[in-house]
């Protein structure tokens, strides 16, 4: 045994690469459109090349063959989007992220924000940049650049309010811009009632590594979107141990208490709240 490892070392090593490589392409084009159309090319791929291997189809094989340098660049080109997306994301590594009492006093005002609103059932979309960068989407909006509260998202979210429309974008713990537009998934949704907010928070996250949060305006319903995973119907403890699993992950073990302090009850709002619907 231990002369078999020592001869065939190498192999587990490439092994463990090229898992590691085909883990990352499926993170990259899960739950894209490209990944539909890279399913549908291997399978017209797979069908041609059993088809002219099993009745000898000549011409088939040359084609395929010829074709294949061709269809590497093609697929660079069609895939452009996902490729520079998983790019970005690999570039970016958040494990050793630290958290600064500022960044959780930050993370303790948004999440009574956002419960603040959906007690009030005020529609409203959030998106919290990371590593990389919204300009693209911060042009499409207003520029600010002020310090997040409650009362300056409850001011901007009110139905007639002039940025109510829109996203806001939130940039190292303070607001960069809002009524921003964002790119609306592509992805057919199976449940009918997703709405517009959502369909932008889910498009937004498959396109940056952000963390969109959605309120509901009809329902007051919270949801939290990462990477195109889209989590609606949160409860308010649901929601604060989401923000801290997406945030904390990567906080050192000497600091847990982050999590507790997400983990506490609104203090802006009475229960009463829920009942008061803006029109």
């Amino acid at each position: 045994m231990w002369k078999f490892l020592i001869s065939h070392w190498r192999d587990g090593v490439e092994i463990l690469l090229l898992a590691a490589c085909i883990y990352q392409i499926y993170r990259t084009f899960r739950a894209t459109r490209g990944a539909q159309i890279l399913v549908g090319l291997i399978t017209i791929l797979v069908f041609l090349t059993l088809v002219s291997a099993l009745f000898k189809f000549e011409v088939i094989q040359w084609i395929i063959t010829r074709a294949a340098a061709v269809l590497a660049f093609a697929l660079i080109v069609i895939f452009q989007p996902e490729l520079r997306n998983g790019l970005a994301r690999l570039g970016s590594n958040r494990l050793f992220s630290f958290y600064s009492k500022r960044q959780l006093d930050f993370l303790e005002r948004f999440a009574d924000a956002v419960i603040n609103l959906s007690k009030k059932r005020i529609g409203a979309l959030f998106a919290i940049q990371r590593d990389i960068s919204l300009k693209e989407q911060l042009d499409t909006g207003v520029m600010l650049d002020a310090r997040f509260s409650p009362e300056l998202a409850m001011a901007v979210f009110h139905p007639k309010a002039p940025l109510h429309d829109g996203g806001m974008i939130i940039a190292e713990d303070r607001v960069a811009g809002a009524a921003c537009v964002f790119p609306v998934t592509e992805r057919e949704m199976q449940d009918r009632s997703t709405g517009l907010r959502h369909r932008a928070a889910i498009g937004l996250t498959e396109r940056s590594d952000a963390v969109a949060v959605v309120v509901s305006e009809e329902t007051g319903g919270i949801s939290i979107c990462e990477n195109g995973i889209l989590l609606r119907n949160l409860s308010e403890k649901q929601f604060r141990e989401k923000l801290a699993d997406i945030f904390f992950s990567g906080t050192p073990t000497h600091e847990p208490e982050p999590v507790k302090q997400l983990d506490r009850k609104d203090p802006l709002a009475p229960s009463g709240d829920r009942d008061l619907v803006s029109r």
